[in-house]
This record gives C-alpha cells, structure tokens and sequence, in this order.
C-alpha cells in the first residue's frame, strides 16, 4: 500500500516529512498573519474604547476555538482561513492602542519591533539547535500564552500600560514558548502541524511586541 500521500478533507498533506518544507509553510502562514495584523491595526486605529475592548475578546475567544474545537480549526484551508481572520480582529483590537503609540511615542514602536524581530530570530535558532526534545510543554505552554495573550490585551486597553515585572515576565514566557514551537517543528512538525505551529509563533510575536512597547514605551 503507498502511504507517501494521504488525502484529508480538503487538502492533500504529504506523509513524508520534510523540516525545511514544514518551516517554510509555517513561518509563511506567521508573516502573512502578521500583515493581518497590520491591516487590521490599520483599518481600527479610530475604534472606540468598548468596539477595541469587543474585538480584543472576540479574538481570545477566536485562539480559544482554535485550541479546543477540534482538527477543522487546526488543519486545512479553513483552519488557514481562521487564523487569518483571527489575526484581522486581533489587530482590529490593538489597532487604537498602536496608533496611541505611534503618535505620542514613534521610538517605542520601532525599538519594540526591533526586539521583537530579533527575538524571534535569537528563540527560532535556539529552538532549533536543541537537541533536546521539548514536545511535552507544547500543549500546556500554548495554553498558558493564549491566557497571557488575553490578559495582556485587555489589561492594557483598560489600564493602558502593564507594570514592567509583568511586562517582563510576558515576554520571558513568550520568547520560551517561540523555542518550544520551533523545537517541535524540527523534530515532529508535519503539514498537519502547520496552522497550529504558525497560531503558537503569532501569538507569541504579539505578546513580545507588547510587552516590549510597555517596556520601551514608558
């Protein structure tokens, strides 16, 4: 029987795994779910406080789903389609609060998007070279940033800024977590993990770059 070719509901999903492949559809589901992000941060820089704090929750609810929901939300062009929308409401809620930043402290912005960007790249390598095998924490650790992630949203669309030690703490767990993801991908990740890979590395960019504009921004 050839098994080199299984065919899901929608999508055909080679069996035979290849790292370099698995990475490449990964880090291109995270860079377009980021621009889904610009976009949206774009599209609701003048939302009003309660329509920010609506969608802020509308897309913890949405990584939420993705998580617990099952295998239609995690594998196939739907579960493609999901992450990006939840990226779109995602930014559609930070969307005042960047454009805040932006506008009162533009040096913030570009130190937390340089930190961001230079952690993923120092976590991602990291992440990859270890031989250990971090599999185990994958799950829990996925649950406790979709937690964070919500947290750190709505405490600072009321608030407007997190504490430093908390800010911190975010992004210590967050850059973890992207070295979990990574290892993962490199020594299990298939197709099949592709969507739900790219959900853990997004939400982990996030709260780095919020936490670090918390950070740079005070």
């Amino acid at each position: 029987m050839n098994d080199e070719t299984v065919f899901a509901r929608d999508v055909a999903v080679p069996r035979e795994r290849s790292v370099a492949g698995v990475f490449g559809w990964v880090m291109g589901l995270v860079a377009i779910s980021i621009g889904f992000v610009g976009i949206g941060a774009w599209v609701g820089r003048d939302l009003s406080h309660g329509a920010a704090l609506a969608l802020s929750l509308a897309g913890f609810g949405m990584l939420m789903v993705t998580s617990f929901a099952g295998q239609r939300f995690r594998v196939g062009s739907f579960a493609i389609g999901w992450l990006f929308a939840t990226a779109a409401v995602i930014g559609l809620g930070i969307g005042p609060m960047i454009a805040y930043y932006t506008s009162v402290d533009q040096a913030a912005v570009v130190q937390a998007a340089i930190g961001t960007a230079c952690t993923v790249l120092v976590m991602g390598a990291v992440g990859m070279l270890m031989a250990k095998d971090l599999a185990p924490l994958m799950r829990p650790l996925s649950i406790v940033m979709i937690v964070v992630f919500g947290g750190i949203m709505i405490w600072t669309i009321f608030a407007g800024s997190i504490s430093p030690v908390f800010a911190v703490v975010i992004y210590g767990l967050s850059a973890f977590a992207l070295v979990v993801d990574f290892n993962y991908l490199r020594k299990h990740g298939t197709e099949d993990d592709a969507v739900l890979l790219a959900t853990g590395i997004f939400v982990a960019i996030v709260n780095i770059f919020l936490s670090l504009l918390n950070l740079f921004g005070r």
